[in-house]
This record gives structure tokens, C-alpha cells and sequence, in this order.
């Protein structure tokens, strides 16, 4: 795997599900206050020089953003460089053809700088606030992925399926500049939905949110084969995990140990799941995929899933529960200044190109 990285492609990026964070006092920071956090975080991220800044769609009490593509609408008209994506858009209970008009005209504000990542999500509250059953919910993603697709090629619209009404011939608009908007399909780990983004000649974006990142090698391999097996030229693959940046491992450890308690036990509670204790904390630190602690520790870890899989993107999820604005914005600055130089580097001494 290692032999196939170059390290000029790779690209880093960050996410957010605009958690509800606390301020000073321990309180919740209101909705509209974390939004603009978000915005903040966002346009910081593009002046410390990463790559990606994506936001993830929720629709429940511990997340701000419930609307993505205007946040990303927000930070587009403040940036200059960084690339702007979901994370993901979770395109069951969405429209395909608003999901490429509202990101084409991000990449309009933006100059070109606008992706999607698409997927399922892990969360289901959109299926009953938008009217969908849940009892559908492989069928809407086929067939809202395969209508996406016809639709990303900017030209005429014929499609049916049984989710919607029929197109023919339809325009829609507006076009972009470059004639097309990069779009990444997210992949929790299952063979077909491996096969699926080949198939559609996409990138695939691997959510692995615990244990060794390595278990996910054969998924990659996988992809690889089914694009050469499609006679598709090969695209990347791109990991996104939790994690968390400060400027020493212990204070990294202590600070967001509470938030990440907090998270992952109120999603353990609703989906039956066992307590989420500071050893099984520890573990994922340590052996895991929680990209926890100082620059440095972070740097070597990402360089390992990098090499080990052979991925050209990861992508940190630096907020889980509800770490201070502050704190978020320091792990932001560490981790475009220090992390990713250091994770370029090591990467350059392990794999020789050419």
C-alpha cells in the first residue's frame, strides 16, 4: 500500500458538526453564537493553510447546524484558498438536484472551491422532519446517489426511478465554471457500499470512528480492484476521524476527555451501547482511531494511517461534545502549523515515490 502514496497529493482537511459547545461557566453557547464560531473556525483553518474545511448535517439539540451549505456559503465569502465541503450530506432525505444547486453556488462565492461528500449518516432524525420512512432507506440512497450523478455531468437530466417524478431533457442550474463540482461518497466499512462509490467513479471518504484504522485496508483494496476491474482511472481515498489537538498530549488527554465523555455517552445511551469509560477513552488514543494529544503525537499517528492505508486525505473531526470555542481555535492553529508540515514530512522520509 505504502509504495502507492505520493505525498504531494495528500490533503488534510478538518470537520465539524458544529457541536454545542460551553462557555466559561460551563453553560451552552446559544445556536446562533455556534454558528458563528463555526464561520470563525472556518476562516481561521484557511489562514493557517489546510486544505479542506467540512461540516456535517444534523438535525437535534446537540448540534447548531442543521444547514451545511450556508454555513460553508459564509466561510466561502470570507476565504481565499481552503477547499469547502459536507460532512456529509445525507442525501436520502434531501433533494439531489437542491444538493448540486446550493453547491454550485457555493463554488460561484467561492471561485471553484466547493466539493460534497454524500452519504447515509449515522443519524436518522431527517427521516421523519422531512416526511421519508425509515423502511426505505436503502432505496432513497440508491436512487438519489444514482440521480446526483446524472446530475453532476451538468448536461440534460433524463432519469426515473420510484422515489420521484421523472426528468427529460431538464437543464439545471446553475452550471459551474469548471463543469463539475468533486464529490466524495462517505463509507462507513461495508463491501457494497465499496463497490457502489466505484461503480459511480467517485472518491470514497472512510468514516472510522474507533479501533485500528488498519482494519480498514481491505476496503481500500477493494475500491482499488473494483475501479480497475470497472476500467476506471484510480481516485482517492480519504479517512475522517475524531480527535483532538493542544499544545501538550496531557493537557490534550484531560481537556477533551469530559466533551468526548459526554458525546459518545449520550449516543452510547440512545443506541444501547456500553458506557463510554476513560479506559476505553485511553485505548482509542493509544491503539485506536482518537487522534488525541500534542503536535507531535497527532503528526506520527495520521502518518501512520496515511502510510498504512494509503490514503491521499484525512480529514480530523476536531469538535465531539462541547469543547470551548477557545480550545477549538487553538487545535485549528496547531494543527495547520505543526501537525500538518510535521505528517508531510514524515510521510516524504517513509515512502520513496517514483
Amino acid at each position: 500500500m505504502t509504495a502507492t502514496i505520493d505525498p504531494a497529493r495528500l490533503q488534510f482537511g478538518l470537520n465539524t458538526f458544529g457541536d454545542v459547545s460551553h462557555d466559561a461557566a460551563g453553560e451552552p453557547v446559544p445556536y446562533p453564537q455556534v454558528i458563528r464560531d463555526v464561520v470563525a473556525e472556518g476562516v481561521l483553518a484557511d489562514q493557517v493553510g489546510i486544505d479542506a474545511f467540512a461540516i456535517g448535517e444534523h438535525h437535534r439539540d446537540d448540534y447548531a447546524v442543521s444547514a451545511p451549505d450556508i454555513v460553508l456559503a459564509g466561510i466561502a465569502a470570507r476565504t481565499e484558498r481552503i477547499r469547502l465541503s459536507s460532512a456529509v450530506t445525507v442525501l436520502s432525505s434531501d433533494d439531489p438536484i437542491r444538493v448540486f444547486q446550493r453547491f454550485a453556488t457555493i463554488d460561484a462565492i467561492s471561485n471553484g472551491r466547493a466539493e460534497i461528500v454524500v452519504g447515509r449518516g449515522s443519524f436518522t432524525e431527517s427521516f421523519p422532519l422531512f416526511g421519508f420512512e425509515l423502511s426505505d432507506y436503502q432505496v432513497l440512497f440508491d436512487e438519489k446517489l444514482n440521480l446526483l450523478a446524472e446530475v453532476l455531468k451538468e448536461g440534460p437530466v433524463t432519469w426515473s426511478g420510484s422515489t420521484r417524478a421523472p426528468l427529460t431533457g431538464i437543464e439545471v442550474y446553475p452550471k459551474t465554471a469548471s463543469g463539475s463540482i468533486p464529490t466524495w461518497v462517505g463509507v462507513g466499512g461495508s463491501p457494497e457500499s465499496v463497490v457502489r462509490t466505484a461503480h459511480y467513479g467517485m472518491p470514497m471518504m472512510l468514516a472510522i470512528i474507533g479501533g485500528d484504522p488498519q482494519r480498514f485496508a481491505p476496503y481500500v483494496d477493494l475500491y482499488h480492484r473494483a475501479l480497475d476491474q470497472m476500467g476506471k482511472d484510480r481516485l482517492p481515498v480519504g479517512v475522517h476521524s475524531p480527535g483532538f489537538i493542544a499544545d501538550t498530549d496531557e493537557e490534550a488527554r484531560e481537556l477533551f476527555w469530559p466533551h468526548y465523555q459526554t458525546a459518545f455517552g449520550r449516543i452510547g445511551r440512545e443506541r444501547g451501547w456500553g458506557p463510554t469509560t476513560r479506559e476505553h477513552y485511553d485505548a482509542e488514543i493509544e491503539h485506536g482511531s482518537l487522534y488525541v494529544g500534542g503536535a507531535e503525537t497527532v503528526a506520527r499517528k495520521i502518518a501512520a494511517t496515511v502510510a498504512g492505508l494509503g490514503i491521499e486525505r484525512f480529514d480530523l473531526k476536531y469538535t465531539t461534545g462541547p469543547v470551548p470555542h477557545a480550545a477549538n481555535m487553538r487545535a485549528i492553529e496547531l494543527y495547520g502549523t505543526q501537525v500538518i508540515p510535521m505528517v508531510r514530512e514524515l510521510v516524504t522520509e517513509a515512502v520513496p515515490v517514483g
